[in-house]
């Protein structure tokens, strides 16, 4: 049955560093929604409202969205909402060191091991937090990650990233293996960042169901990119994959208020003729059908 989308944010501690980080999480809720500031949007949820209790006994699947290099979860608010009213529960971590206004980790081997640690942390806090761990389902948990949220949610569930040498202290490759989950039911992949999976067995461990979609005009993770995924995978018949016609690497952003639309702000832009209002009603249709069929 579809709810309303609830929304509130909430903070965990990066155990690692000790250091509190927002996360933006949606929800079912049965409580009206609103016009709503988040940030500089607004966005139709209904703020700090209850979790509404699944009618059926049973619990909702937990997704975890992780934004882009510099990026914020506010940039993904209306996929968010979508999952919500379908009876998802949505975390979107804001990636410290790699985000607005703190992008000190960019470059380094710390954010490709901080990253994907980022998304094991909300997983678990979400599975001990007295407002959601009793609604929230334990296991076959949905990765989303979007450009350098696609390296994360892959590597945490089980792909082997190698930092390149101009990454690395040593000045030469080095193999990481940041904190996964085995908790992982499905990966949502958008126009992923994935050079650090060129080796042979990089992915080898990836064998949960995956949409990845791909922009034709994207200049930033060109096809190659998604070629890393579907050669890499031990089964690429569990990848679903889709070019985006005409669409950019900032196309699977939730569309930008129109004051925001320039050229100045690359975010906003499109390649020409690209519709993205239209093409996100499609997209979060999409999410949510792959993810109701992979873990729903």
């Amino acid at each position: 049955m579809q709810k309303n989308a609830g929304c509130r944010w909430v903070e965990v501690h990066d155990d690692e560093t000790g250091a509190p980080f927002p996360v933006l999480v949606m929800y079912p809720t049965d409580s009206p929604e609103r016009p709503t500031k988040l940030g500089p949007y607004t966005e139709s949820v209904a703020l700090d409202a209850e979790v509404a209790p699944p009618t059926d006994g049973s619990r909702y699947p937990l997704v975890v969205l992780s934004h882009g290099n510099g990026g914020s979860p506010l940039l993904y608010r209306d996929l968010a909402a979508a999952l919500a009213r379908a009876g998802f529960v949505v975390a979107a971590p804001t990636h410290p060191g790699n985000s607005i206004g703190d992008n000190a980790s960019y470059g380094r081997v710390a954010n490709l091991v901080d990253r994907p640690r980022h998304v094991v942390e909300v997983i678990q806090f979400m599975l001990s937090d007295p407002r959601f761990s009793p609604v929230v389902r334990p296991t076959d948990v949905g990765l989303i990650g979007h450009s350098m949220g696609g390296y994360s949610v892959l590597a945490a569930a089980g792909a082997v990233p190698t930092a390149f040498a101009r990454e690395t202290e040593s000045g030469e490759p080095e193999k990481l293996h940041p904190r996964t989950s085995r908790r992982v039911g499905a990966l949502v992949l958008l126009a992923p960042a994935t050079p650090w999976f060129q080796e042979e067995t990089a992915l080898r461990n990836v064998e949960v169901p995956i949409l990845l979609m791909s922009g034709e005009h994207d200049k930033h993770t060109p096809a190659w990119q998604g070629d890393i995924v579907l050669d890499g995978v031990p089964d690429r018949s569990r990848v679903r994959h889709e070019v985006v016609e005409n669409g950019g690497h900032f196309s699977f952003l939730t569309p930008f208020p129109e004051v925001m639309q320039n050229a100045s702000f690359p975010p906003s832009q499109d390649p020409s003729g690209f519709d993205r209002e239209a093409f996100h009603a499609r997209m979060n249709a999409d999410v949510v059908a792959f993810l109701t069929d992979a873990i729903g």
